[in-house]
């Protein structure tokens, strides 16, 4: 029987990084170090924070053999696939997030494409994930649930868009996950104690992982009679209307 030989291509590692400035190998497994310290190839979506992290979890990592090239909402995607040419050529890549899962709410997603085009392995590593980390913790449907991404700017786009998601989640007992920048999110708070209706759960969960963490599931009437500041947290938003 003749034997085929083995596929000489790298492989595009996924890997997680922290959602925040905490100890990295306190919410990292032991084999994102080991995978890192074999790497040489990364695509990230920010050069300075992957090169920190990277720098956090092995130190002694020359800077210096790290090629790296970015890919976020500059970046021109016929560009892409020849980022993924290492991989053709024997060598495997890293792809990092600026922060959690990269893939998911994530502009490495298009890169993940490309390889699976190319047949090139893809291997997910395992690390933290705001988005289910919140859904794990909402006490909301873990059957059946959305992520919608950022809603609207618009202040009647963003409205009809909440009373839409609203709507859906009764319909389809399915829980609604969306996001906010930073700087918005207290005005985000306003506006779905201002649209949502009474009964409507919502569950915030900020600061995930971090000694500051808050999650905190309550109606819409029982988030009236409380006051957080959100200003500049990372921010995870799930509705469910029953």
């Amino acid at each position: 029987m003749e034997l085929k030989p083995l596929d000489p291509k790298g492989k595009l590692y996924l890997i997680p990084t922290r959602l925040g400035d905490d100890v990295p190998l306190e919410v990292l497994p032991i084999s994102i170090k080991k995978v890192l310290e074999q790497i040489n190839h990364y695509i990230v979506e920010n050069e300075k924070p992957a090169r920190r992290f990277i720098k956090k979890i092995s130190p002694s990592k020359s800077q210096r053999s790290l090629i790296i090239h970015t890919v976020n909402k500059y970046t021109d995607i016929a560009e892409m696939p020849g980022y993924l040419t290492p991989c053709l050529n024997g060598e495997s890549i890293g792809l990092l997030s600026d922060a959690g899962c990269p893939g998911i709410a994530d502009p490495g997603a298009e890169i993940v494409k490309i390889a699976h085009e190319k047949d090139i392995q893809v291997i997910p590593l395992v690390g933290p994930s705001s988005i289910l980390l919140a859904m794990m913790s909402s006490g909301m449907n873990g059957q059946s649930f959305t992520f919608n991404g950022y809603l609207p700017i618009d202040k009647a786009e963003r409205k009809s868009a909440i009373k839409q998601l609203e709507k859906i989640s009764f319909e389809k007992n399915q829980a609604q996950i969306f996001i906010e920048t930073p700087y918005r999110n207290d005005k985000m708070l306003d506006d779905l104690k201002n649209i949502l209706q009474d009964n409507t759960r919502l569950c915030i969960a900020c600061d995930i992982t971090l000694t500051t963490e808050f999650i905190s599931t309550k109606t819409i009437r029982e988030w009236k009679e409380k006051t957080i500041d959100l200003h500049k947290r990372p921010a995870i938003y799930i509705i469910q209307k029953d």
